[in-house]
């Protein structure tokens, strides 16, 4: 029996048509690159002091003094926090108009009651300077990117059963209308909560785009362009949309301004509605023939080929549709030990990538230089590292490739704290290289889970995978914010999880040039539990020394 891929093999991998689709729908994934990251100037907190009223009429001299003097790591600042009491400030400047020096160490303090005085010198507004984001309220800034990717682990849950419902383009289209159309709405938030809830709902929308393109583009273009439109399609144009963010920033800063610029190019994509076509291998299993029939000869018309006269036989037709029907539940990514074994592995490999891709990422305003070019940088080298992985997944070992990126990727984060203070530069470099690895295993780590997973579960399984690394970047916004208490406490986490991450991936299997298993009993067997399995045991063969027979032996009970 004939699968989709051999019934429209008619129609070319790499024609005209599919050329335009790949470009379109690579297109629709670039505005995802500058709001999903737009945070990291949004939600950005300036130099901030207590506020003193005006009206004190306190010299200069005592002025300087209503702020207590703080060590943060090896400079001594002005508190953010506290200032003394300004009662007390007032009675003495009074008492003593010109004295030049004050013990003040015996001055009772108090908290910020009149507010914070924000520096300007980069922005004129931010969500934090809106709604005094600081000091005792300072985890409302973490907390406001955790809500996002609160709502992209929700909209990853639900994004595929909406999409195998209603049709991979209603939903494409309906989730860049929910993305685009909340961002602007975010623009009027009249408080911190209204905006937390709008975040929320943009975050649902733009992983269910993101997932609805991967699997509209996977499911129209042919086997051999699948993997380079997961890598250089896809991927890049996050990476050119992600690029495109500071230098936005940099001309535009006010939040609200910012935010409304990133949001409204979402409309121009409204056109694109009468271009890009429904999938035709859904709409066969949802057995709308006519619909299907009537794009494949449109794809063959624009490629400039003959159809065939009868596409597809009653025989298929039914075939596919028997294949659709078949139900498999979450038990069964847990049911033996060799696939709960895989299982367990890929949620702990997604959720460590997922923190140290959004922790480096968030974390460009932390960095020393200057903040737009640091998220240019940051944004540029993913463009290379897409690349190296798609020519990774061409030929080479899935399995050491993968792992030797994540180790490149969590080590040099390691030696950012042996940098010196004055080598700020090399830092930078350093997080630019394991932001590199981490994006390269990103790219890497789809194609190699859906090549670990049956066919029978293989939706579910890159599904449970994909809940895990959004879990992942739900956490990562509190990584990053470690380095409040200490510089390279974020690094060190997120170096030595990448780096046991590295390690768990060498147990898997290897998957290039293997067919792919569509079966659960096809699946390859981890080199922990590699034997060979009859009736559910698992034996081994032990070698006579003297005589040189193998003798069977059981050695293992249910795999």
């Amino acid at each position: 029996m004939r699968d989709y891929d051999e019934m429209t093999a008619f129609l070319g991998e790499w024609g005209p048509y599919q050329r335009f689709i790949f470009f379109l729908l690579s297109l629709s994934i670039f505005p995802n690159g500058f709001c999903g990251l737009s945070i990291v100037f949004i939600g950005d907190v300036p130099e901030h002091r207590c506020l003193i009223p005006g009206n004190l009429n306190l010299s200069e001299v005592w002025m300087n003094r209503t702020l207590p003097l703080v060590q943060e790591g090896d400079k001594l600042q002005y508190s953010k926090c506290r200032r003394y009491r300004l009662d007390v400030i007032t009675n003495l400047s009074e008492t003593f108009p010109d004295l030049d020096f004050f013990n003040m160490s015996e001055v009772e303090q108090e908290p910020c009651l009149d507010g914070w005085e924000y520096s300007k010198d980069q922005y004129i507004s931010t969500i934090v300077t809106e709604w005094d984001l600081v000091c005792n309220n300072d985890w409302k800034g973490p907390f406001s990117m955790s809500v996002f990717f609160l709502g992209v682990l929700v909209g990853s849950f639900i994004s595929g059963q909406l999409s195998d419902r209603f049709g991979r383009k209603a939903v494409l289209f309906g989730t860049m209308a929910v993305q685009t159309g909340f961002s602007i709405l975010q623009v009027f938030s009249p408080n911190w909560e209204i905006f937390c809830l709008l975040n929320f709902l943009v975050g649902i929308g733009q992983i269910s785009n993101y997932v609805a393109a991967f699997v509209l583009g996977s499911e129209i273009l042919g086997k051999s362009v699948r993997v380079m439109y997961s890598t250089l399609g896809v991927c890049i144009s996050y990476a050119f949309g992600y690029m495109l963010l500071p230098l936005v920033a940099y001309f535009i800063r006010s939040w609200r301004i910012l935010l409304f610029t990133l949001s409204f190019p979402g409309l121009l994509y409204i056109p694109l509605w009468w271009f890009v076509p429904e999938s035709p291998r859904w709409l066969l299993l949802k057995g709308r023939i006519q619909e299907a029939e009537a794009i494949l000869r449109l794809i063959a018309k624009k490629n400039g080929v003959t159809p065939p006269a009868v596409l597809f036989t009653d025989v298929e037709l039914e075939d596919m549709k028997a294949q659709s029907i078949q139900s498999y539940a979450i038990i069964h990514l847990v049911k033996t030990r060799n696939i709960r074994a895989i299982t367990i592995i890929n949620l702990l490999v997604w959720m460590i990538l997922a923190i140290g891709y959004f922790g480096l990422s968030l974390n460009t305003p932390n960095l020393h230089g200057d903040d737009y070019l640091n998220c240019f940088f940051s944004g540029a080298v993913e463009i290379p590292a897409y690349t190296a992985a798609w020519l990774f997944l061409q030929k080479l070992s899935r399995r050491f490739s993968l792992s030797g990126v994540l180790f490149l990727g969590g080590v040099v984060l390691f030696f950012i704290q042996l940098v010196p203070s004055n080598l700020s530069v090399l830092t930078t470099v350093l997080v630019m290289v394991g932001k590199f690895g981490t994006t390269c295993a990103f790219s890497m780590v789809y194609v190699y889970t859906a090549e670990l997973y049956p066919t029978a579960v293989r939706n579910m399984g890159v599904g449970v995978s994909s809940m895990a690394c959004r879990l992942g970047s739900i956490i990562s916004p509190y990584v990053f914010y470690l380095g409040v208490h200490h510089e390279f406490l974020p690094f060190i986490l997120m170096g030595g999880f990448t780096v046991l991450s590295a390690i768990l991936v060498l147990f898997l299997p290897e998957t290039v040039n293997i067919p792919l298993p569509e079966t659960i009993d096809q699946m390859q067997k981890m080199k922990v539990f590699k034997c060979r399995s009859t009736h559910n045991k698992c034996y081994h063969f032990c070698k006579n020394a003297t005589t040189g027979e193998k003798n069977l032996v059981i050695k293992k009970e249910e795999i």
